[in-house]
């Protein structure tokens, strides 16, 4: 097996997505946003955005083999992340914040291997100039081109990229099945709580257009509101330790965040005692990405983009969920549509009003649904573990250190 050293401005041509206004949204074309990465390896189709077709140029779609790049973003970790361009069903764009790398020859470059390549530290290392893997500030075509690294030959590409591609479609299929485990809870509740076709009630009266015995309830009334904060960065001493510290990169496409890219020492932690998180809080993204929902699996600390319910009725906690996951919705009524960018302090936060059922109908809610959320927690624990184990294969098979 041989390795040769190519530079990537050689191999694959580089072009910035499309830029556009508010008034570009509508239906036409699918665009992936930087909103659209996580840490997902292709794609949502199905989650994405359109944008009127007439602003779209030709060359501006995207086809299968191409891989994007998140080339500038305020959350700045998620800067050099990148997915990969699989099978569109429809004509598919991507917006001005990223970076479309299209390979010029695939009978000699693999895309999904050069995708494994892209997700190893190694490649982030050298995009932010620095030994120690610090986040990109910006990634630019310029910066793209000039990289060089030792590639082997196809076949051998096809192999490494098969072999870790396997992890990946397990966690694909696990997280199919966390997304039917959501949806089902979300059904009950829209049945029960939205079309208000819960338990008895055709028994149960309307009174000002609510069911008799429920309320309108502000959220800061459900428990207490935390919001999140930083500790200072230039304190070493305050990171690297046990303690989760959860961002907005930690929150996507999971219900709970079983690990994340920054942690706290006590020292750090403790220098702000009122921000701790407890287990079982539902914490909110309130500000760029506006609309996640996690629930926390252990005592933590959050950033400032992040509002915590610690409830004070814990049999509450699958209905708040529910609800919070329609935040979206909530939120019209103070000038938004969770959109990107959206600023949503901790005071309307705090007031954003709920409708809350009678307590036995949301405990008996609540009680249907803890088997959903158990086994969500269970299945997410699996996909963890096949996540460290990929991680752990992919410097090594990047390496020439693995046969393979």
């Amino acid at each position: 097996m041989s390795w040769r050293k190519v530079r990537l401005g050689d191999i694959a041509d580089f072009s910035n997505g499309i830029n556009f206004g508010k008034e570009a949204y509508g239906k036409g074309i699918k665009l992936i946003s930087v909103s659209n990465f996580g840490n997902r390896f292709f794609p949502d189709y199905d989650e994405l955005e359109e944008v009127r077709e007439d602003i779209v140029r030709e060359s501006d779609c995207l086809q299968t083999g191409d891989i994007i790049f998140v080339r500038s973003n305020g959350n700045k970790e998620l800067v050099g992340r990148c997915m990969l361009v699989d099978n569109p069903p429809a004509k598919v764009t991507f917006s001005g914040f990223c970076i479309r790398a299209r390979l010029k020859n695939i009978e000699v470059h693999n895309p999904l291997f050069w995708s494994y390549h892209f997700k190893n530290q190694s490649f982030r290392k050298a995009m932010s100039g620095t030994a120690i893997g610090a986040n990109i500030q910006n990634l630019s075509q310029g910066r793209l081109s000039i990289y060089e690294a030792k590639v082997p030959d196809i076949d051998t590409q096809g192999r490494i990229a098969d072999i870790l591609f396997k992890y990946d479609e397990f966690i694909e299929n696990n997280q199919k099945q966390i997304k039917l485990l959501e949806e089902a809870a979300q059904r009950l509740y829209k049945e029960w709580f939205v079309d208000l076709r819960f338990p008895n009630y055709e028994e149960c009266k309307i009174v000002d257009g609510i069911p008799e015995g429920w309320t309108i309830t502000p959220i800061k009334e459900l428990g207490e509101i935390i919001t999140g904060k930083t500790p200072l960065t230039i304190r070493s001493t305050y990171y690297g330790g046990n303690i989760p510290f959860v961002k907005i990169p930690d929150m996507h496409d999971v219900v709970y965040p079983l690990t994340t890219e920054v942690t706290l020492t006590e020292e750090g932690a403790n220098t702000q005692k009122n921000k701790f998180v407890p287990k079982n809080s539902i914490m909110v993204s309130c500000i760029a990405t506006v609309g996640l929902v996690n629930i926390s699996v252990e005592k933590c600390q959050t950033n400032q983009q992040i509002n915590s319910i610690i409830l004070k009725e814990k049999r509450m906690l699958y209905y708040v969920y529910s609800v919070i996951k329609e935040i979206d919705k909530l939120l019209d009524g103070l000038g938004s549509n969770g959109a990107t960018m959206t600023n949503v302090n901790k005071k309307k936060f705090e007031n954003i009003e709920l409708l809350m059922p009678t307590n036995e109908l949301i405990y008996r809610y609540n009680e249907l649904c803890e088997p959903f959320f158990r086994k969500i927690y269970f299945i997410s624990k699996g996909i963890l573990n096949a996540k460290k184990a990929r991680d752990m294969l992919l410097p090594e098979l990047m390496g020439e250190s693995l046969e393979v």
